[in-house]
């Protein structure tokens, strides 16, 4: 098995009981939420391994053919998101395939959560409704539902925590996609959180202890 390319926090030799594979934005790196880790404020003892995976490098479109880490090709950035859609669940196979480490590593399903931001948040959705078995959680940060249309969740993640984290001045990903998002969830049947932050496209101080505060719900820290 051929796995991407990832950094482990802490290394995947250390005792964890509970892992959050955490996917980069467009053009970014698998060390950029890294130090974001200490920010979130959890217990000593949580014994989380973050797992934050490397995009392959690819063509991407709306950015003239430009060669830089992606999870799928974006065609079109208008507010419907044209884009390849095989790739985007190639992608998200490859995030399932990184689920099953963790739990070849010892690891429960039920403590694995998922989380991405923008477009690492897209294929984040689909890995994490349509694994088969359950996970703790999903958190989406600044991103959009690309597949709400074709989605199949699997019955084992019928009942996925799901919380939705935005920026109302977003620029790239409009916060309109974020609540379009809440309900194409909602009519899927889930239940899933949002917080919405002033701020653009991005991160701030109050998102990161809105997300340490859900892990250590998720996770009963």
């Amino acid at each position: 098995m051929t796995y991407l390319p990832t950094i482990d926090m802490p290394a995947a030799d250390q005792p964890a009981s509970a892992a959050v594979i955490w996917l980069h934005g467009l053009g970014a790196s698998g060390d950029d939420f890294v130090p974001i880790v200490p920010e979130l404020r959890l217990p000593a003892d949580a014994a989380i391994r973050f797992v934050f995976p490397q995009a392959p490098t690819i063509p991407v479109t709306v950015n003239g053919g430009y060669r830089m880490p992606a999870w799928y090709d974006i065609l079109d950035m208008n507010i419907e998101r044209k884009l390849d859609r095989a790739q985007l669940l190639a992608s998200a196979q490859k995030i399932h395939d990184l689920i099953d480490r963790e739990i070849a590593r010892g690891i429960a399903s039920e403590r694995i959560l998922l989380a991405g931001f923008s477009q690492g948040g897209a294929v984040a959705y689909e890995a994490a409704l349509t694994y088969p078995k359950p996970l703790a959680g999903l958190l989406a940060l600044s991103t959009y539902f690309a597949t709400a249309d074709t989605v199949a969740p699997h019955a084992a993640n019928r009942q996925l925590p799901i919380h939705i984290f935005h920026g109302s001045g977003d620029p790239v990903v409009p916060e309109i996609l974020g609540r379009r998002a809440v309900e194409s969830l909602t009519a899927l049947g889930y239940a899933p959180g949002y917080s919405s932050y002033p701020m653009g496209h991005e991160v701030c101080i109050e998102e990161i202890a809105d997300i340490g505060a859900r892990l250590r719900d998720w996770l009963a820290l």
